[in-house]
Parts: structure tokens; sequence; C-alpha cells
């Protein structure tokens, strides 16, 4: 490891004394990360807080066994040391990026090809809150949905941060964007960032909210968190070669579904997680944002929505928040100052 300033022996992190709901949470204390061949040490300052960190936290979504175990997926910071094989030239660097890991604490370390200029205009703060959901909704909505301009696409949760993104995306792209909240106002804000058509799952029906408005037939992309009795209602709003995307399952891993409706309707049935993919792809996913999504944020076409920050301190406040679900975009822990 080659660094151009001093470097403390120990950090503070969030450790979870055990597997459970968010009072396990903690402040402890222990060694900076080592770096391996390609990574780089960021000095976060800044944090995103995400539903896999809870998953975590409940032991119900464990890290991969080369990743670090404490939690977090996402910061922005600065590069204060470079592993071998990354050049000198990148220390000092203001950065967001996406983590193996290792996000709620003072240090963390993550390959440089992570590493995304934070947008001109934007804080460390709001840059914090984008790489989870940039890196998700492309290579969901983008490389395995095929949005298309003039396509229409259902996004659902469309008040999280994957559900804002994934709007502001789709509209960039030229779709027409469907989207599901569940309240009024949730839905009010969705339209206020550029969904068409925002329905309240609570009080309407979506499936038949989107035929009504499309006239039967329907959607060419699903974006689904909810998984579970969703997949089969989701398959009824698909138009005839429609894809429906899973990068959740709020609702339950497992449902039933009319095989026919797949066959007779040509229909695509994908998904993916994106922590175990490998290096080179995520590292190809920043590539493709820097170059497509990033010029809009720094334009303003794009924004970040913040909801909350908390203090490092208050990681179980945070966690509560998120999984009381009544926020409006992204929870963010400030990890100094």
């Amino acid at each position: 490891m080659s660094t151009t300033q001093s470097l403390p022996s120990t950090m503070r992190y969030v450790a979870a004394r055990e597997p459970g709901a968010p009072d396990v949470l903690a402040i402890a204390e222990g060694p900076l990360p080592s770096l391996k061949e390609g990574e780089v040490l960021i000095e976060v300052s800044h944090a995103g807080v995400n539903r896999p960190d809870c998953a975590q936290r409940a032991g119900t979504y464990p890290p991969p066994p080369d990743a670090s175990p404490i939690i977090g997926l996402e910061v922005a910071g600065t590069i204060v040391a470079c592993g071998a094989g990354v050049p000198a030239s990148r220390f000092g660097e203001a950065v967001c990026a996406l983590t193996p890991g290792g996000g709620y604490a003072e240090y963390c370390a993550t390959p440089a090809g992570f590493c995304l200029p934070i947008p001109k205009g934007l804080s460390a703060l709001e840059a914090a809150s984008l790489p989870e959901n940039y890196f998700t909704v492309w290579n969901n909505l983008i490389d395995r949905g095929r949005l298309q301009q003039r396509e229409k696409a259902l996004i659902h949760g469309g008040s999280s941060g994957i559900g804002l993104a994934a709007i502001q995306l789709a509209k960039q792209f030229g779709a027409t964007v469907f989207t599901t909240a569940g309240s009024d106002d949730k839905t009010a804000y969705c339209r206020s960032l550029g969904a068409d058509h925002a329905i309240n799952y609570r009080t309407q029906d979506f499936v038949a909210e989107v035929a009504r408005i499309t006239a039967k037939r329907g959607v060419d992309v699903v974006l689904d968190m909810v998984g579970g009795d969703y997949l089969q209602k989701n398959l009824k709003v698909l138009a005839p070669y429609g894809r429906h995307v899973s990068i959740a399952m709020q609702h339950g891993r497992t449902a039933e579904i009319d095989l026919f409706q797949v066959m007779s309707k040509r229909l695509v049935l994908t998904g993916s997680t994106l922590r175990p993919q490998p290096i080179a792809v995520k590292a190809g996913i920043a590539k493709a944002l820097k170059k497509n999504v990033w010029p809009l944020i720094a334009r303003g076409k794009i924004r970040p929505v913040i909801d909350k920050s908390y203090a490092l301190a208050e990681a179980q406040a945070a966690h509560d928040y998120l999984e009381a679900g009544k926020h409006f975009g992204k929870i963010v822990l400030k990890i100094r100052g």
C-alpha cells in the first residue's frame, strides 16, 4: 500500500453485536482495512443506508467470503491510499464509490474501478446516495430490462431510493413511466420527479390501472423489488415481448405463476443481485454510469433525493427509519464531523 499521508492505526465503525433488530448496532474500534491489488482506501465522509444493510444486520444476507464484514455498500470521501496496480495520481481524489462492504466506517477499501467522481455541484452527502442505486438501476433497467425510448416501464417502490433513481433515469431515456407507492403524498412526489402515472397501491389496483391507461396493452418493462405475490400481477401487466426484472423480494422469494402467460406473450423473466457480481462487471457498470448518467446529474437532469442524514453513532435510528418505510429517497450516515 502506498500513501502520501500519515494514517491512524485504528478507526471507528458500526458493528452488529449479533444478528438481530437495529438495536444490535453499536460503535466499535478496529484496524484500518488492508488493501488488495487494485484497491484504494477511502477516508469516508458519508455512507448510504440501504435495505441490504438491514438484511445483513438481521443475518439474512451475509457478505461474500472475501468482503469486509462491516455493513455498508456505498460511500463518498477522499482516496488516501492506493494498492498495488493503482496509479498514485488517484491520491486525493474526491469520489463516491460502490463497496463490497465496509461503508459504515471512517475508512473503507474498495476496487479502484468502483470509484466515480463526485458529480459537479453535488455535496459529499448527496454523492454518497448515488452508487448503490444507480449501479443497480443501470444494470437491471437498462442492461437486463433493455429499456428503449418510447417504451413503457412500471417501477414498483417509486418513493424509495431505487425507485426515484429509476423514475428519473427512465424519463431521461425517453420512456413513459408508471410507478407504485404507498400513499398519495408519495405518488405526488413521484410525479414531481417525472413519473407519468403514479398509482397508490393501497387504494388502487395497479393491474387494473395499467390496463386502463394503456388500453389493455400493458408495459414493456417491470422493475420489481417486491417479489412474492406481485410476480403474477406483474406478468398480467406486461405487454407482448415484455421484460420482468426482479431486484428484491420484500414479499418473499417464491411465487406461483401462470406459465401460459409467459409463453403466449413471449415474456422474459430476469433479475440480479449486485453484490456477488464479478469485479470486472461492476467496474464496467461504473464506466457506463460515468459516460451516460453522471453528465445528466451534473446538468441537473437527474438529482439525488435525500430524506434524512444521521451521525455514525445513530445507525440504529437510521435502520429503524428505513424499515418503517416512511422515507422519500435515501438515508445517509454522516461519518465525520
